[in-house]
């Protein structure tokens, strides 16, 4: 009896969750599909992450869709790059929104699985491709991601995580 009331009590603790890596509200990501490193911003408010990309193109290739872009920053070479479209996102472009209540346009991006490498950690997590030249950042990094990198963001903390080491 002892030993079953020592093995409920054991089974009745918290499952303790492994703790959240804390980041700064901006880091640099390595995305080795491109070679490049690049700054990013981590913006708990989106939900998924976005490239800079431009020229972006969509295509079939064996039946299934392509996107083709070249990256939309500061230093680009004007590679081209090809990728498989996981699928075509429909984001809710808020500065369309009126006083009146109207909904705001939903602007369509194809999205695309990319290995992204934050620190020592690398995850495979969905892009969607969109023009961010006129942002500080190329690199937005939304709360999907940040969950599979299991990050916490302090936002009074900048590149926390040094140069990524994937």
């Amino acid at each position: 009896m002892k030993s079953l009331i020592a093995l409920l009590s054991f089974l009745a603790l918290p499952v303790m969750a492994a703790e959240p890596t804390l980041y700064g509200r901006y880091e640099r990501i390595g995305v080795p599909e491109i070679g490049q490193t690049l700054r990013a911003k981590m913006d708990t408010g989106a939900y998924t992450a976005s490239l800079s990309a431009k020229d972006i193109e969509l295509f079939t290739r064996d039946g299934e869709e392509w996107v083709r872009f070249r990256l939309a920053t500061k230093d680009a070479d004007g590679k081209v790059y090809e990728h498989e479209v996981s699928r075509i996102s429909k984001i809710k472009n808020r500065a369309d929104e009126d006083e009146e209540g109207d909904a705001p346009e939903l602007s369509h991006r194809p999205v695309v699985d990319l290995e992204l490498c934050l620190g020592d950690v690398k995850r495979t997590v969905e892009v969607n491709l969109v023009d961010r030249s006129s942002f500080n950042y190329p690199l937005l990094v939304g709360s999907k991601a940040l969950k599979a990198f299991k990050a916490a963001v302090n936002p009074a903390d900048k590149y926390t995580a040094g140069k990524p080491s994937c």
